[in-house]
């Protein structure tokens, strides 16, 4: 079987939970052969893998959001045909798009980005837009920003994606249009798992986003829903980690009949009896935080927490273990807050085998503002760590339990709570036993509900029968011809 994984700003160029759940999938089904479709920023991002490439993956597709040579892509003016123009205008207006016109337009060798969307007919439909909503703006910062709008989705549709059996998308946006487009172009069956909401953590960006302004946050909100109902209507089936994202997925436009729930899992056996304190670090009480430095996982907010804490308790230690050089210039502000802040013991570890840490933590830190259902918990659980975290995702879900009767494994704070956050840091702090119980109510948890392979076999029960549901569709198809030949 040929699966073709579709990425976006993930796997394999960026460190993280997605990225490494994608890894995982991909070496646990060594007898199927893997296609990787990755979307990217901009060009400046090819072939910067921060994975080693499992043996079973045979290509590695990138596209680029941003590129830079669209402009370089023109082959002479194109003419829509009616229907083209139509199912254009569609999309552009968010009426019902006919995306298999919109598929064939931007597959056409004539057609390229440039001339579409510097030609008459974008224009046109654009002007018809401006006039009949947006009329009290500037026409020509409107009109550009249109063009930034839809360049990254142009060339998207561009791409001639690969033939694959199943399309597997780990995220909709611009990763199921991809999907969308695999299955049109080739048939197959797809997949969508979801770790997040992708149309409600790209709205949370945007609200808060300074490089779009006004009313442009709310056109460009509006083209990730497009895109996230298409995947939802294309695939075959839609994944989600926990009971509350499927519930949201149908809120967002998936039919309820395709969802299905599918949690995480670790190697729980990896997380066990894992190195303890060491002499020195006994008068220590070790926080450990497992993120990339960036803004979703709000560094900024733990940093002033911990601060805040180790002013009552000086004994405290915080380790940050995850890379920071996918966000330099935030990396940079949590460096110049430490250091105006004055605060001590706290050590960024960069890239690390965090099995190395987990064992001399006594509690392990997510102060995240989003989160599907984090794997950085699920290790803590395993290691025996209980957990504070902000109360995003599965996060809850992950630390009280739905009603299974293991107790609770940490503490559940609101989002930038900095006191919260800080209050509960010292709570563990200051009592062991507290500690102790919440580690092992995590490590039950884990051990009984959040195996990796669980998971690995639901989904090698989903790609057989998605498989064995294209080969019914093939064969009958085939009779279908032998009848009309007939």
């Amino acid at each position: 079987m040929k699966i073709c994984i579709v990425a976006e700003g993930s796997y394999p160029y960026v460190v993280g939970g997605v990225a490494t759940w994608t890894h995982n999938l991909i070496r646990s089904f060594s007898e199927h052969e893997f296609i990787i479709v990755s979307v990217l920023a901009e060009r400046s991002q090819r072939g910067k893998f921060q994975y080693e490439i499992p043996e079973n993956v045979r290509e590695i597709h990138e596209v680029y959001l941003n590129d830079a040579k669209w402009r370089n892509k023109t082959q002479g003016k194109v003419k829509l045909k009616a229907h083209e123009y139509q199912a254009l205008r569609s999309l552009v207006l968010n009426q019902e798009v006919d995306w298999d016109a919109i598929f064939h337009l931007f597959q056409r060798e004539a057609a390229s980005v440039n001339d579409i969307l510097m030609g008459p007919d974008f224009l046109r439909i654009i002007t018809e837009y401006y006039q009949i909503y947006y009329n009290q703006l500037v026409f020509t910062d409107f009109l550009w920003m249109m063009r930034s709008i839809y360049l990254p989705l142009f060339l998207t549709l561009r791409m001639k994606v690969p033939r694959a059996d199943i399309y597997h998308c780990v995220c909709t946006g611009y990763a199921g249009v991809l999907g969308s487009l695999g299955k049109y172009l080739h048939g197959g069956r797809m997949l969508v798992s979801e770790h997040g909401i992708y149309t409600r953590e790209r709205e949370e960006e945007l609200i808060k986003a300074k490089w779009v302004r006004g009313i442009f946050k709310n056109i460009w909100i509006e083209q990730f829903r497009k895109m996230s109902i298409l995947a939802y209507e294309r695939a075959d089936t839609v994944i989600s980690l926990f009971n509350h994202a499927k519930e949201l997925q149908i809120e967002e436009g998936c039919p309820a009949e395709k969802t299905r729930v599918i949690p995480n899992g670790i190697e729980v056996n990896q997380f066990e009896n894992l190195p303890g304190k060491s002499r020195e670090d006994a008068k220590w009480i070790n926080v450990g935080a497992v993120v990339r430095i960036a803004p979703v996982k709000d560094i900024m907010t733990m940093i002033q927490a911990f601060h805040f804490a180790k002013e009552r308790a000086p004994f405290l230690r915080l380790y940050i273990m995850g890379p920071w050089d996918e966000e330099e210039d935030y990396a940079k502000e949590c460096f110049d807050l430490i250091r105006v802040m004055n605060v001590s013991d706290i050590e960024f570890t960069g890239k690390v085998d965090v099995r190395e840490y987990y064992g001399k933590m006594d509690m392990v830190l997510l102060t995240s503002i989003s989160e599907g259902q984090p794997l950085a918990v699920m290790e803590s659980f395993a290691s025996g760590k209980p957990v504070v975290a902000t109360d995003v995702g599965d996060c809850r879900g992950l630390i009280l339990g739905e009603s299974d009767g293991f107790g609770e494994a940490g503490i559940v704070v609101p989002v930038m709570d900095v006191a919260g956050i800080s209050s509960a840091l010292l709570r563990l702090a200051y009592n062991q036993s507290e500690r102790t119980r919440m580690g092992e109510n995590g490590r039950r948890r884990a051990a009984a509900l959040y195996r990796a392979e669980t998971m690995y076999e639901s989904y090698r029960t989903l790609y057989e029968a998605q498989a064995s549901e294209n080969q019914k569709e093939k064969e009958g198809e085939q009779k279908w011809r032998e009848l009309v030949s007939n």
